[in-house]
């Protein structure tokens, strides 16, 4: 997730925020812990490089756990959501968590991982270049709909001198993971997934991209994207809460505040026209008992400045071409101190894998009921 501006805004007065608690709090998992392509291009490039990431385990294409025809896993989005497996988040998270600032030998890597991973699961895939970086795209082509698009993603890449395992080696690992699940399932709409590149010096990637799909007129009925999903803390008083929280919204506070300011939610911020994805991914959320809270943002003032805090990663590019976006994060610097290793390195160790598994079991879930299952 890119810093924020110095002279923006903190807190847009207009939002409305909304804590859903699901299940339990004391039985969240963990303590503790960031030119698109011409609609139609179907041909994946030829300079794909060997993956040196981490070994899949599927013995085969058509091993049932790798979403294909007859699988369990494509009955539902329930059952798709279920599919999402601990053991493969957590394998790709630890290769991805390393210093990854462009054309840097590790960035490659994970590039070569994005790349290679949407080939195996059948995505038809291109290396967008769009100047100064390289976004990976996936594409799989909708069985009655393939004009409407449901498209998830996380950058790929980060500052210097920090892993980024929160940011955003936790958001990757789950696109990558989602690819898998819906790779087999019997989808109306096209679902594209996407590696992001230089989020961290402005959302480069991730505009490019979207400015080109609305030159083309590409048809994104939804965007689902992660940056920071993995640090989650049950202790009272680890969540901070912009300035003026209280005053602007006094019913949303009063609930935080019941809950002793604990960060054990997944929070999302949500455009007007993303409130039906909203809706399931907090369907699918009650479902895992997961807690989620909704910043919803009435329509057209996406764009506005007031909104800077809610506006620092890729989703905001969708909004900026008038596409609905959904943004899951963990909350950033309101609750990981370990934000770009401000306050110490962003390792691992520090956060809460099984809370990222269910934020990924609950996005996929949200993602095959976008795209028709």
């Amino acid at each position: 997730m890119r810093r924020p501006s110095p002279t923006a805004p903190r807190l847009a007065s207009i939002a409305v925020l909304v804590v859903i608690a699901c299940g339990d709090p004391d039985a969240t998992p963990g303590t503790s812990g960031s030119s698109g392509p011409p609609a139609g291009t179907d041909t994946a490039p030829t300079t794909s490089t060997a993956t040196t990431g981490p070994e899949d385990t599927s013995t085969s294409a058509a091993d049932s756990s790798t979403g294909v025809d007859g699988d369990p896993c494509d009955d539902s989005p329930d059952a798709v959501a279920d599919c999402v497996e601990t053991e493969r988040y957590a394998a790709d998270l630890e290769f991805i968590a390393d210093i990854r600032t462009p054309g840097s030998a590790h960035w490659q890597a994970v590039q070569d991982l994005c790349f290679d991973r949407l080939t195996e699961y059948g995505y038809e895939v291109e290396l967008h270049e769009y100047g100064s970086g390289v976004n990976v795209i996936g594409r799989r082509v909708g069985m009655t709909a393939p004009e409407e698009i449901v498209l998830l993603g996380a950058h790929y890449d980060h500052i210097p001198d920090c892993h980024g395992a929160d940011d955003n080696a936790t958001g990757v690992a789950a696109a990558l993971e989602i690819a898998r699940v819906l790779a087999g399932a019997p989808l109306a709409r096209t679902v594209m997934v996407a590696c992001w590149d230089e989020e961290e010096l402005g959302l480069v990637g991730s505009a490019a991209f979207a400015a080109q799909a609305a030159q083309d007129g590409t048809d994104i009925v939804i965007d689902f994207n992660f940056d920071m999903i993995g640090f989650s803390s049950s202790e009272p008083g680890s969540q901070e809460i912009p300035a003026g929280l209280d005053l602007a919204f006094p019913d949303a506070y009063a609930e935080i505040e019941a809950n002793e300011f604990r960060g054990d939610f997944i929070a999302m911020m949500a455009n007007a026209s993303a409130a039906a994805a909203a809706e399931d991914f907090i369907a699918q959320a009650d479902r895992l008992g997961l807690r989620a809270g909704l910043l919803a943002l009435p329509a057209g003032t996406e764009t506005s400045d007031l909104f800077a805090d809610l506006r620092r990663s890729d989703h905001a590019s969708f909004w900026d071409q008038g596409y609905a976006a959904l943004f899951l994060t963990d909350s950033g610097e309101f609750r990981n101190p370990n934000y770009h290793c401000m306050a110490g390195p962003d390792e691992i160790v520090d956060l809460d894998e099984a809370f990222a598994v269910q934020v990924a079991r609950a996005t996929a879930g949200a993602a095959a009921s976008a795209a028709g299952l």
